[in-house]
């Protein structure tokens, strides 16, 4: 099983975001079976809550659902249950190392490093813009790119069911 754990800094705006829109194209690529996703923070101040009003409305918007997604903090124990550890931006990224060393076999990476000449390294923090919508834009956009190239290290079936 392929795990993709997506992080901000207090898990309730991108980072479920994030999760709720990969599982959804999971689900539609038919991988389900093969890759879960999940979210965390860096800090514990939102643990146990629903994601932030203003991604939950965006994800309404796009019938993607959230249902059993809630905040947690991330816990040194991902970097063993984890295939992918995505961070939102650099901020998050630098706050990972600290926590932990990479294993060999898990990717640490940012979600805009897997998109080609990306509009922004990092996705801005809505609860500090409230840009819901262009945040909604950057993660759908890096989403669809980190798992196509999940699909193609692990030779995973594409949408046509050949491999790419």
């Amino acid at each position: 099983m392929i795990k993709v754990l997506f992080v901000c800094l207090g898990n309730i705006c991108r980072s479920p975001m994030a999760e709720g829109v990969f599982r959804d194209k999971v689900v539609k690529e038919g991988l389900q079976h093969q890759i879960t996703a999940d979210s965390a923070g860096i800090g514990n101040w939102h643990s146990g809550k629903l994601p932030h009003e203003g991604t939950r409305e965006i994800l309404d918007q796009m019938a993607i659902s959230y249902a059993d997604i809630t905040a947690r903090q991330v816990r040194a124990q991902d970097w063993e249950d984890f295939t992918y550890i995505i961070a939102m931006d650099e901020n998050n990224l630098s706050d990972l190392s600290l926590i932990r060393e990479a294993p060999e076999g898990v990717t640490i990476a940012r979600l805009m490093d897997f998109v080609m000449d990306p509009r922004e390294a990092n996705i801005p923090d809505p609860y500090f813009t409230g840009n819901f919508d262009y945040v909604y834009e950057l993660v759908d956009l890096g989403c669809q790119q980190l798992l196509d190239k999940i699909k193609s290290d692990h030779h995973l079936p594409t949408r046509s069911g050949l491999n790419e």
